[in-house]
């Protein structure tokens, strides 16, 4: 009897929501006063944000290419044991699932519950709110694609519908603050360079998840035609949003005023509507950390998956439920180990572990574009400006790299750990593998 596969059931609107939902989380409403602080004028402010979205597009043709050339379930994973070897794959899988998504889901869950309980005033602890609403979304996920794409498409567009308000209502209800006239805050220097260099890093951040829309390649009706749309129309709306976003947080509260906030967007809300305005905008922001934990629930398990597939991890992992054709084992390890981390509260101290790490995998990931051309040189969906604006990309994701490991050394010691860490676990999957 044939065992039950992945279906295809998602069309180029989920896949746009998918790529959009993988983006914004609570970077956008926290991230700004950081970008402030570095640079103080609004043109050295909003250039950050369009360098980053510039930097965004570029990863978004990149990996559209990609999902053209190889529309794999796995998606980042598969591109990676396609062009060079399954255990450099093997290790990214790895540390995905130890601490890039379950971590990063832990530490947005959290988020979440703060705020939740913020507005509501329920009587429970952060963590387990946070633990409970994993365990929904593990549940909503098991269901079924189709289930788990529905929920994350209601909450990507009532996103869409909180930035919009605080775009609006700041422009028409808040008054203008005064802003600096010169476009530098301080004579073109090398300090100027690095300061602006440090500016970039938090901005890049915000733009980066575009990637986990590929891990779904499988489940994507047409994926050659509509994963490479959805990624280019799902990165540049997020743009467009949070360039609009930021054009608020400047002309509302000035520069000066925007690197002194610690919620840019309460901020704006208050002052446009009062503090009814600020509930609103903290409710937007709770459905915001939502929508980013149901798109991870979504897609990441793909991966794992994929991983059980080439025989690299346990074989449960790769079982397919017969009638929701979720791979349901997979969802909820990814939802069980999401819940221990944040019952447990490292998340913190993970996230800081694995930023360098998941950084050199995007540099590898966009190699694979060198090699995948040599091989099929008659491809579709060509990165403009190949191979300047590739190589371009990649020097900025290794540059990333070596600030990080110039600034935290210890963390980055601790990412590369964990990440050599899976040498022996590759080596021993494919022993047993092979036997």
């Amino acid at each position: 009897m044939d065992q039950p596969q992945l279906a295809r059931r998602l069309g180029l609107f989920d896949a746009t929501m998918i790529v959009m939902g993988g983006i914004i989380g609570s970077g956008i409403f926290m991230n700004p006063p950081v970008v402030a602080l570095q640079v103080h004028t609004p043109f050295l402010i909003l250039g950050a944000w369009v360098l980053g979205g510039l930097f965004a597009l570029i990863a978004a043709f990149i990996w559209a290419e990609l999902a053209a050339l190889r529309p794999d379930v796995g998606g980042q994973y598969a591109y990676l044991r396609e062009a060079f070897h399954p255990g450099l794959a093997f290790l990214y899988g790895w540390v995905l699932l130890l601490v890039i998504q379950t971590g990063g889901m832990a530490a947005v869950a959290v988020t979440f519950a703060r705020y939740f309980v913020e507005l509501t005033y329920l009587p429970i602890s952060s963590p387990y709110l946070a633990a409970l609403v994993l365990a929904i979304l593990t549940i909503i996920n098991c269901l079924g694609v189709r289930a788990g794409s529905t929920v994350q498409s209601i909450l990507m567009v009532l996103k869409i519908l909180a930035i919009a308000m605080l775009v609006v209502c700041g422009f028409v209800f808040a008054s203008r603050s005064e802003n600096p006239s010169a476009l530098l805050d301080r004579s073109p220097s090398v300090d100027l360079l690095t300061a602006f260099g440090a500016a970039l890093v938090p901005v890049i951040f915000s733009y980066g998840g575009w990637q986990t829309a590929t891990f779904i390649a499988g489940e994507i009706k047409e994926p050659r035609k509509n994963l490479p749309r959805g990624l280019i129309l799902g990165v540049t709306g997020v743009v467009v949003l949070y360039l609009a976003a930021n054009v608020v947080y400047v002309s509302v509260l000035g520069t000066a005023g925007l690197a002194a906030s610690s919620a840019p967007a309460s901020d704006v809300m208050r002052r446009a509507l009062g503090d009814m305005g600020a509930r609103i905008i903290a409710a937007g922001i709770a459905i915001s950390t939502a929508g980013f934990l149901s798109q991870s629930m979504l897609t990441a398990p793909r991966v794992y998956f994929a991983m059980a597939k080439d025989g690299l991890f346990f074989d449960v992992v790769g079982m397919v439920h017969p009638r929701t054709r979720a791979p349901v084992v997979a969802i909820a390890l990814q939802g069980l180990l999401a819940i221990v981390i944040a019952l447990l509260g490292t998340y913190e101290r993970i996230l800081n572990y694995v930023v360098s790490v998941d950084t050199i995998f995007f540099g590898l990931t966009a190699c694979c574009i060198f090699v995948f051309r040599k091989r099929e040189p008659a491809g579709v969906n060509r990165v403009p400006g190949h191979p300047v604006t590739t190589i371009l990309f990649i020097a900025v994701c290794w540059l990333v790299v070596i600030n990080t490991v110039y600034r935290y050394p210890e963390n980055t010691l601790i990412g590369i750990a964990i990440l050599l860490a899976g040498i022996p676990a590759y080596l021993f999957w494919r022993w047993r593998s092979n036997r």
